[in-house]
């Protein structure tokens, strides 16, 4: 194992000293594995590594020895270390790594050379630029600096990095491949980080063997008694660090005599702390200064010091606690837990006077300036609120939205009103609600905010979030409303375009008109958002204008909607992006929004905007299900609805349950369509959320076409849009339009089908995309509106329309059925074989029934396909049995080594080919054959090379 050396090398400046291998004590493997990792670097092979072990283990001395081997080897090393006191400094971890490569940043393109200015605060101008793109301005900084020769990018301590480098590193680290840049991270165990380690293979580093750790002991207190050893091997248990700072708390490494217990989970705090303390009080408060400072520059702290002339780090360097580079004037703490035992040891009013004194230092730094001068500040100060304030909105605009939100609560605590007060913990409130997903902690600053201005006059900021907390936590709709309309009203300008605050109300006041499924609400917002000078943005605007009534959406602002799409391969702003969504999600244009809404996802993953990953993910869930990608589609909505849990999310679970409603209804698992529906009738009913219920009549209407019982459809359809016409602010009546339809006929509803589709026809419905275009002409070929198929058939060709398989097989099955029963067998079969394979293909089980029905109706040869476990693959059969027994999708995915989002997944894809609707009849669908009697078969078309039909000559049986 490592002797923990007298200096440690920290921010990427290597002193050159050659830390040989046989410095590392018991850590043979861990040396060899290390070569083997530089070694590949050159080759750019190497990619990431992460060394994971307990605090003192050895991780930062195997860093070490990794940056010798690399400068042996003539690749460049960059090196950063997460500090606990630096994590609220935005991309302070980055400005680190990446300080000896700033010459190298003009070279980089225009654009991501001015982002990473901004970023690390080197003087550039413009508003701070977003986490993605300071991500590829880093990976193309890095691609610069690799050109020359391998780099190799070092950081430790990474759940103490700050969460804007966390955030970025861990992006660029997963887009490395095939550069020579190698990334080699060190973290304790158990401890959470903003960096995303999942994808990086790791190495564990465990504790000395027993004979290792006696070695190291005595090769540095060859003095020790036997007994003494003894004792601190046991109380060490193979921790390096203890191994060789317990003796020095202990004071004589020779003595006796021991303590009667060591207190194992304080031990190496104890030994920090009676190290610190040793210190004379003027270079205790020096270190201090050093510490709260957080950016270790030596430069400033000997400048703040200066006149102080017993305050002098000599001391402190001599007892090891901390190493002055005065080449490059850093001040390095040997281990972080030493910052930790000099802010414990410190009092209030010693931390209070090294604010004030790195504030007075710091003035023209307006962010660090306010953080300084808030923490020398005692007692209410507005001035240092707004202060304050207005640097947690920097912060924002830089991307650490958890920094703005500790600033906003430190701006509550100082400020000298109530109202004020009041003010900040909402807006901390609602911004930790809408980025970081906290839901649940947001109705505790809201109560604080309550208790701290109780008069009816609350601040504007308190609405906002208030609203957005009664919305998604509670779903009171009428509640969410009337504070905003009211809080809208009182303002002294509510036309103020400027105002962001404002926006933010508006875009909230839209979605509860969207969710509340209410015509009566949806003029006033649009009034308010029409009247914003100089102009709404034009997100507002194409929200206002389209997810309303996109029925009724004019030309010009179906240019808008196009415009905002296009817009968006530029656009970084999750949030942006998730609006985009919504806007044009009914106008059928999801699809041209899939690789941004997947960035959306990705940064929420990354630990950036969760609400707009969740937001994200069912916005491609829904795509994924009319686009025929019904099992992304699934785990999609899965992984949203898993999300919307973990952070207390209810009214956002909608959507992604009403993908998975539909789903299970296609697939024919109408017990699980069913109960996802009355969940949403009974969640909905009191709340008056029309929309979830309209998403609960979608689900059932597709549940009772899918087992032919076109009278409850039809029933359900209407509910949501009666026939003859598409009602106003009914944005879901275009996706239930073909369900009307489709009921309509066979049930007797000619008439109602013919008025519904003279009503699309009337609003041209076909102009907003080729699906609505695609499901009207063939509405009017059906009804007797086109008496001639020509305009269908031309229709169903035309490229493109297989985008929607789910749509098109089902007009091809209405129309081969009709064909068929006007002795136009020959076109009926071409019809039929494409809906049916289409069917097949999704896992459409009732429709699949059906089509294939049809079909041998008209004279095609039907062969038995195979069924039950013949029919599974064998990753299918096995879960299928498990099932069957009884287990839990969970328990089958922990046996399996699978997720449960495949396992449940796989039982959907097998339903269909045992011919079962649901989890409760695989007992009988798994039973021997020979045990079995009447059983129904699914049944196939023959093919010849699995495309071209057999057909049996003859007359239709129909």
């Amino acid at each position: 194992m490592e002797v923990w050396r007298e200096r440690r090398e920290m921010d990427g400046f290597s002193t050159g000293r050659d830390q040989a291998s046989t410095d590392l004590v018991g850590r043979e493997p861990e040396t060899q594995g290390l070569r083997r990792f530089v070694a590949r670097i050159a080759a750019g092979t190497a990619g990431s590594l992460r060394l994971i072990g307990d605090p003192g283990v050895g991780k930062t001395s195997l860093l070490d020895h990794a940056a010798s081997l690399a400068v042996k080897a003539e690749i460049r090393t960059l090196r950063a270390t997460g500090s606990q006191f630096e994590a609220d400094i935005p991309y302070a971890a980055l400005h680190q790594l990446l300080h000896p490569c700033m010459t190298e940043i003009p070279r980089l393109d225009p654009p991501l050379a001015a982002a990473l200015t901004v970023a690390l605060g080197l003087g550039g101008e413009g508003s701070p630029p977003p986490q993605l793109l300071v991500a590829n301005a880093v990976l193309a900084l890095l691609r610069e600096v690799a050109g020359e020769r391998p780099v190799l990018l070092i950081v430790d301590d990474l759940p103490w990095l700050d969460r804007t480098s966390a955030l970025v590193l861990a992006m660029a680290a997963r887009r490395i491949a095939g550069h020579p840049v190698a990334v080699l991270t060190a973290c304790r165990t158990g401890e959470p980080s903003h960096f995303d380690q999942s994808d990086l293979p790791a190495t564990r580093i465990e504790p000395l063997s027993e004979q290792a750790a006696a070695a190291l002991l005595s090769s540095r207190y060859p003095a020790m008694t036997p007994r003494v050893r003894r004792r601190l091997l046991d109380a060490a248990l193979g921790n390096p660090l203890a191994l060789l700072e317990l003796p020095v708390s202990l004071g004589d490494p020779a003595r006796s005599g021991l303590p009667e217990t060591l207190p194992l989970s304080h031990r190496l705090q104890n030994v920090f702390a009676a190290r610190v303390r040793a210190l004379p009080t003027p270079v205790f408060e020096l270190l201090l200064l050093a510490v709260l400072d957080g950016t270790g520059d030596l430069r400033t702290i000997r400048v703040i010091a200066a006149g102080h002339a017993d305050a002098d780090l000599s001391a402190a360097e001599h007892t090891g606690l901390v190493q002055a580079d005065e080449i490059r004037g850093r001040l390095a703490f040997r281990h972080p837990l030493i910052r930790s035992a000099i802010v414990d040891l410190s009092t209030r009013e010693q931390r209070r006077r090294a604010h004030a004194r790195l504030a007075h230092h710091l003035a023209d730094r307006p962010e660090r300036y306010a953080w300084h001068l808030a923490g020398a500040t005692d007692g209410p100060n507005e001035k240092v609120a707004v202060l304050l304030q207005q640097a947690a909105h920097t912060t924002l605009l830089r991307g650490d939205s958890v920094g703005a939100v500790a600033r906003l609560l430190r701006a509550a605590d100082l400020s000298p009103t109530g109202k004020a007060r009041s003010g900040r913990l909402a807006e901390a409130a609602y911004l930790g609600a809408i980025v970081t997903g906290d839901l649940r902690e947001a109705p505790q600053l809201m109560e604080q905010a309550r208790l701290a201005h109780p008069e009816p006059d609350e601040p504007f900021t308190a609405a906002m979030a208030r609203s957005y907390l009664l919305l998604h936590a509670d779903g009171d709709i009428d509640a969410a409303y009337r504070v905003l309309i009211t809080a809208v009203r009182d303002l002294d300008d509510a036309r103020d375009g400027r105002y962001k605050a404002l926006w933010e109300v508006l875009y909230i006041l839209i979605m509860v008109c969207f969710f509340s499924g209410r015509p009566d609400l949806w003029p006033p917002v649009q009034q308010l958002v029409d009247q914003l000078k100089p102009h709404p943005p034009e997100i507002l605007a194409v929200l206002a204008g389209t997810l309303g009534d996109p029925a009724r959406a004019t030309p010009a602002m179906l240019e808008r909607v196009d415009a905002s799409v296009a817009d968006l391969a530029r656009q970084v702003s999750p949030a942006r992006i998730v609006r985009t969504g919504i806007a044009v999600a009914y106008l059928d244009r999801l699809s041209a929004c899939r690789e941004p809404l997947q960035r959306a996802v990705q940064h929420g993953r990354e630990g950036g905007a969760i609400t707009s990953a969740i937001e994200a993910l069912f916005l491609l869930a829904q795509d994924a299900f009319h686009t025929g990608r019904w099992d992304e589609a699934q785990h999609l909505a899965d992984e949203g609805l898993a999300l919307c849990d973990t952070h207390g999310y209810d009214l956002l679970t909608w959507p992604g349950r009403l993908t998975l409603g539909l789903l299970a209804a296609a697939r024919g698992d109408t017990t699980k369509a069913i109960g996802i529906a009355q969940a949403m009738e009974s969640w909905a009913a009191p709340r008056r959320t029309g929309i979830i219920t309209t998403y609960a009549h979608h689900i059932r209407g597709l549940a009772a076409l899918g087992l032919a019982d076109c009278e409850t459809a039809f029933h359900h359809a209407a509910a949501i849009s009666p026939p003859g016409t598409l009602a106003p602010y009914t944005p879901h009546a275009l996706w239930v339009f073909h369900d009307l339809v489709e009921a309509a006929l066979p049930s007797g509803r000619r008439d109602e089908a013919a008025r519904h589709v003279a009503a699309a026809r009337d609003l041209d419905l076909e102009r907003l995309s080729p699906r609505l275009r695609l499901i009207v002409l063939a509405g009017a070929a059906l009804t007797g509106l086109e008496t001639d198929g020509t305009a269908l058939e031309a229709t169903i060709k035309e490229p493109g329309n297989d985008r929607w398989p789910f749509d098109l097989a089902r007009i091809q099955l209405t129309y081969g059925s009709h064909l068929r029963r006007a002795k136009h067998t020959t076109d009926a079969r071409r019809h039929l074989t494409a809906a049916t394979d289409t069917f097949h293909r999704l896992g459409a089980g009732p429709w699949a029934t059906r089509a294939d029905l049809e079909l041998r109706a008209t004279g095609v040869t039907i062969t038995p396909a195979a069924t039950g476990l013949a029919a599974l693959t064998p990753q299918q059969r096995q879960i299928a049995l498990l099932a069957a027994e009884g287990r839990t999708n969970k328990e089958i995915a922990a046996r399996l080594y699978l997720s449960p989002r495949t396992v449940s997944t796989h039982l959907y894809q097998a339903f269909p080919k045992l011919g079962i609707t649901s989890r409760a009849a695989l007992r009988d669908a798994l039973t021997p054959p020979e045990v079995q009697t009447d059983r129904p078969h699914d049944v196939r078309h023959s093919a010849t090379s699995g495309s071209a039909e057999v057909y049996r000559d003859g007359r239709s049986s129909a």
